[in-house]
């Protein structure tokens, strides 16, 4: 049953509302996502204003699922999603039968969903692929209330949709609690990270100030108030807009003699229903909103007329309000009132009464409920097996933040006397409790439980090596270190467990960055491994630390050979994580401490080909596909790096393995100077980090700093790498070089521009952790020291420029990236080499000479700002770039191909633009921004020497093969 529609005037809201349409809609373009939170006092009319917004963004033609998650902690993983789904397909007409296949197509997605390797992110694609078929190409808008009580799954989906990984134009509506925002709940942060992206709007909804109370108390009224009464009703309200219409009703109705407190009006308006619908308002009150027609029916025992009179009755009262899936309080403040208005027993007996008509529905998922009602009806022992059974449904859904509550309602409930069945070990619950806590990132939760764990007779050494694992996961990793230690002296350890603990401490030691101890262990690891059957995961993991402990202490081939043996280890068993862990490692090593990045990439690549078909494409392949990007980006190979990073973007990946790929295709964005394309991939890292993920906040902040450079914002680039040496612990020497350089570089491009001061603090920084980054690079293996070299180099060169730049100092850096096969730094050390050249006067040959190289390597590569930068400065020095006379054809290759110019890329976008296709079409069917497509045609212009699309196109076709 529908409630009536508001009466009272949505008051002092307009522009809100104007602005929220707006921002979800009108600003938002074709293919990107947006989202706007109203945080706000209870009653303060967030929920009146989704309803509001919801219905002009109908009008205007876009698709609105409206959803809202539960008051209870141990909610069913991605309910408000299933609500949303289920109550717009009972809208739908028996016209709109493709719609509704599709919404029940993935309703079922959720009931056969099971847990395979490719984890939670799989099910957040199918739902992602769902909701676009659902969508048919309208804007989607996802409707949220009560955002406060998110489960954790519902939470990960909407930062995954928000980081634009679900291809859906999609934006994102939601209302939150401000008051239960507190401590550590986990939404604040989310939303702390969310107010930076400029896709989203988190705004604070304020009560009414005194113009617009008087307002509203006048239009319930019917007329303005006494002065007196409205300065009663201001007081009382404090413009709250829920409790001034209630206390503008009590005035226009004639009820006197209420007291001054909000308790006392809900229970003076409840007194005033009549007693069956008393009934009603307490039954829902004690419920799980919203509380469907069928189960209050049975709950209340009311015969159908008189239970639809009682609805009424309670709706004309404003304190239900009724929609097709069921009835909830009009404001859940009145069911904080009510709960202490009945007696213990008549508590208990709603809830059984609740728990009763859930068990008569089988078919429905109401385990987490059922067992909410069980255990307040005071009927543990019937409330454990459904907490069990709600606890297994979320785990096979990846909810274990969810699956951790339901574990630990459960042993709750077991530990009251003769509550818990003869087949139910508290063991048992014990320990799949602390691995959900785990799984959740509740360490602390999860050790607790361990502690109890001990003092059952259990087996030392397993939990050992738990706790190790948790301790480790927690940042302890002195504690989890002696923990592995004692593993592996407890007597009773097996030789599997032996091994276990040893592969797993190695791994410790490494990201200790204890190469040496970390090696010892490795071996240690694999010697127990050779005489446990079925231990390839522990060698693999072993190797993966002495391959990296040999690489990093002066001995990369060892490094490699062990690795390579790994491999083929793993290939002999089969198992396909092991495979794809085994590449994974080797193709790391090779592209980042060794720095052999062209065998690093075919690794890599074959690596992705082989776990693909293994059945781990969209978590192990688009990994591999992402180091094998980032590794064609160092050696020049751009065009290249595109193709693999696009390919990999068509798995939808999400978390760390999406993040990888959008920052690798952030680089390349970057060097192409496409700005949209890299803001919107930084805002995508962005969303999906708010969730947790500080590994990667280095390179994202290097990103940010060499964007804002090129955007002459020096000021942002500073903040940018000042953030990154602040926030991060990383011991990563490589990634903090590069940053360091960024660094310098925005102090140098301040001085040069003289658009902001330089920060000398910041200069003295800098200087000192580039120091500091020298003396750890001493330990490292002579790759890596070569790389660390040449950003040391960099930022020498760049110091520079603070006071005279050195062309000494730029010749150096030229010759230690030309060594290592670099050419984009190498390009740009030549621009800087000549730009200090000619400050000087002198050379000036020389400084053309260098240019010409520079702009060769900058226009084969497609680096638009840096392309730009060298013609400044020729022009400036009157320097000619290109040998070739103006009106002479290109090129052509050795059998006369007018394309052999031309990179691979470039004579794809070009067979698309002969096709007719626009740059947007182009850039959809390559998988890249229309920005970085207009780069191409740009560069395709210039090589062939033409001016207009069609030109081009017949240069095309008439080198078309065949």
């Amino acid at each position: 049953m529908a409630s009536d529609v508001d009466t009272a005037p949505l008051v002092g809201r307009a522009d809100l509302v104007t602005a929220v349409r707006s921002a979800l809609l009108g600003e938002v373009a074709q293919g990107h996502t947006a989202a706007v939170f109203l945080t706000g006092e209870s009653g303060v009319g967030k929920t009146r204003l989704l309803r509001e917004v919801s219905t002009r963004l109908r009008d205007a033609g876009a698709l609105v699922l409206t959803g809202s998650c539960l008051d209870i902690g141990d909610a069913s993983p991605l309910h408000p999603l299933l609500q949303a789904l289920r109550r717009f397909d009972a809208e739908l007409t028996g016209a709109q039968a493709r719609t509704s296949s599709a919404v029940r197509s993935l309703l079922r997605v959720f009931a056969d969903e099971t847990a395979g390797p490719d984890g939670a992110g799989a099910l957040l694609e199918r739902v992602s692929r769902g909701l676009h078929l659902i969508a048919e190409g309208r804007p989607l808008v996802l409707v949220l209330d009560d955002l406060q009580w998110v489960d954790r799954s519902t939470r990960q989906l909407l930062l995954y949709l928000l980081a634009g990984l679900g291809d859906l134009q999609l934006s994102v509506l939601a209302a939150v609690r401000a008051e239960s925002l507190q401590g550590a709940h986990p939404l604040r942060r989310v939303l702390t990270e969310l107010r930076r992206l400029r896709t989203v709007r988190v705004l604070d909804l304020a009560p009414l100030d005194r113009a617009g109370t008087d307002q509203l108390a006048a239009a319930v009224v019917g007329r303005p108030l006494a002065p007196e009464a409205a300065e009663l009703v201001w007081q009382r309200s404090g413009g709250n807009p829920f409790v001034v219409e209630e206390l503008a009703r009590d005035l226009r109705d004639g009820r006197d003699g209420l007291s001054d407190t909000l308790r006392e009006i809900f229970l003076a308006r409840v007194d005033a229903l009549p007693q069956h619908a008393h009934a009603v308002v307490h039954a829902v009150a004690a419920g799980v909103e919203p509380v469907a027609h069928w189960l209050l029916a049975r709950v209340t025992r009311l015969p159908e007329d008189e239970l639809i009179e009682a609805v009424r009755a309670a709706v004309a009262h404003r304190l239900l309000v009724g929609a097709d899936d069921g009835y909830r309080l009009r404001h859940r403040l009145v069911a904080e009132v009510l709960e202490h208005e009945l007696l213990p027993a008549e508590r208990a007996a709603l809830h059984r009464r609740y728990a009763e008509a859930l068990t008569s529905a089988p078919a429905e998922l109401h385990q987490a409920r059922l067992a909410h009602h069980w255990r307040l009806a005071g009927e543990p022992a019937r409330a454990l097996p459904a907490a069990m059974a709600a606890a297994r449904e979320a785990e096979r859904l990846h909810g274990w933040a969810e699956a951790h509550r339901h574990w630990s309602v459960a042993l709750q409930l077991a530990g009251g006397p003769g509550t818990r069945p003869p087949d139910v070990d508290r063991v048992t619950l014990l320990e799949h409790a602390a691995e959900a806590a785990h799984h959740c990132g509740e360490h602390a939760r999860a050790l607790a439980l361990l502690e109890e764990l001990a003092d059952a007779d259990r087996p030392s050494c397993a939990l050992h090596i738990r706790r190790a694992r948790y301790l480790a996961a927690a940042g302890r990793s002195a504690l989890a270190e002696a923990e592995y230690q004692r593993a592996l002296e407890a007597p009773d350890c097996t030789p599997r467990e032996r091994a276990t603990a040893a592969a797993h401490l190695a791994e410790l030691l490494l990201h200790l960055g204890r190469y040496a101890d970390a090696g010892r262990r490795a071996r240690e690891a694999l010697e127990l491994s050779a005489a446990v059957d079925g231990s390839t995961s522990e060698v693999v993991l072993a190797s993966a630390a002495l391959g990296f402990s040999e690489a990093y202490l002066e001995d990369p081939d060892a490094g490699l050979a062990v690795m390579r043996r790994a491999l083929e280890t793993a290939e002999r068993s089969g198992r396909p994580e092991d495979v794809a862990c085994a590449y994974l490692h080797l193709a790391e090593l090779l592209t980042g401490p060794l720095n052999v990045l062209e065998e690093g990439v075919v690794v890599a690549r074959r690596g992705a080909e082989r776990v693909a078909e293994l059945g781990l494409g969209r978590t192990w392949e688009t990994r591999l596909l992402a180091i094998a990007t980032n590794g064609l980006f160092r050696v020049g190979q751009w065009a290249e790096a595109e193709k693999v990073v696009a390919a990999a973007l068509r798995h939808r990946p999400s978390g760390a393995d999406a993040v990888e790929l959008l920052l690798a295709r952030c680089r390349l964005s970057v060097g192409y100077g496409d700005i949209e394309a890299a803001d919107r991939d930084l805002d995508a890292v962005a969303t999906v980090l708010a969730g947790g993920g500080a590994r990667h906040v280095i390179p994202l902040l290097t990103l940010r700093a060499g964007l804002a450079m090129w955007q002459g914002r020096h000021d942002l680039a500073r903040q940018a790498v000042q953030r990154g040496l602040t926030e991060s612990r990383s011991d990563d020497v490589g990634i903090l070089a590069a940053l360091v350089w960024h660094g310098l570089r925005a102090e140098a491009e301040a001085h040069a521009s003289r658009t902001i001061a330089v920060d000398e603090t910041a200069v003295r920084r800098l200087r000192e952790v580039a120091e500091r980054v020298a003396r750890k690079s001493e330990h490292a293996a002579r790759p890596v020291r070569d790389v660390v070299d040449g950003f040391l180099a960099l930022c020498a060169a760049e110091v520079s420029r603070l006071d005279g730049s050195d062309p000494e100092l730029w010749a150096r850096s030229v010759a230690q990236w030309d060594r290592r096969h670099h050419p984009y730094p190498a390009a740009y050390s030549r621009l800087r080499q000549a730009e200090a050249l000619l400050a000087r006067r002198s050379r000036s040959a020389t400084a053309g000479k260098l240019l010409r190289q520079a702009y060769q390597v900058a226009q084969g590569l497609g680096a638009v700002p840096l392309t730009s930068e060298i013609r400044t400065l020729a022009g400036r020095a009157r320097v000619s770039l290109e040998d070739r006379p103006v009106a002479s054809a290109p090129a052509a290759g050795p059998e006369g191909d007018e394309l052999a110019v031309l990179t691979a890329r470039e004579r794809e976008v070009l067979a698309a633009v002969a096709e007719g296709l626009t740059n947007r079409e182009i850039g959809q069917r390559l998988f890249i921004s229309e920005r970085t497509i207009g780069v191409h045609v740009s560069h395709i212009f210039d090589k062939l020497q033409v001016r207009t699309r069609v030109q081009a196109s017949a240069i095309f076709l008439r080198n078309r093969p065949g």
